[in-house]
This record gives structure tokens, C-alpha cells and sequence, in this order.
């Protein structure tokens, strides 16, 4: 369970718990890929830590730009 940050400041990130499981999941994921993790953090950690202290930007998919990720 996190703690820190509060679930409810990240979800206001986001719009909603799924967007934000979804979102915390991607970014961990690519951050396994390129193994930019440093020290014993995990990368479900490191990725809610980078959307709670906004660096990491999330691109809202409307039927303008479906094609991008």
C-alpha cells in the first residue's frame, strides 16, 4: 500500500484510480526496460514518485490524437 504520496493527491494527477493504476504501471514498465532505476527503489515506486513530483506528463488520448501514445 503507498503511503507516500497520498492515493488521493495522485489520483487527482490522473482522473481516476484506473488511469492511475494504468499510467504507474506503464512508466514502471519502461523503466525496468531501460533499468534506470538506481539502488534497492523499485520501479512502481520511482514512477509514482515521478508523477507525484510532475515529471512525468501524461498525454490525454481524445479521438483527435488516438493514434499517439
Amino acid at each position: 500500500m503507498i503511503n507516500q504520496p497520498p492515493i488521493d493527491k495522485l489520483v487527482n494527477e490522473v482522473g481516476c484510480r484506473y488511469s492511475l493504476v494504468t499510467v504507474v504501471a506503464k512508466r514502471a514498465r519502461q523503466l525496468l526496460e531501460a533499468q534506470a532505476l538506481q539502488g534497492n527503489e523499485k520501479s512502481v515506486t520511482k514512477a509514482v514518485n515521478e508523477l507525484y513530483s510532475h515529471k512525468l506528463h501524461i498525454a490525454n488520448n481524445t479521438s483527435e490524437n488516438s493514434g499517439s501514445i
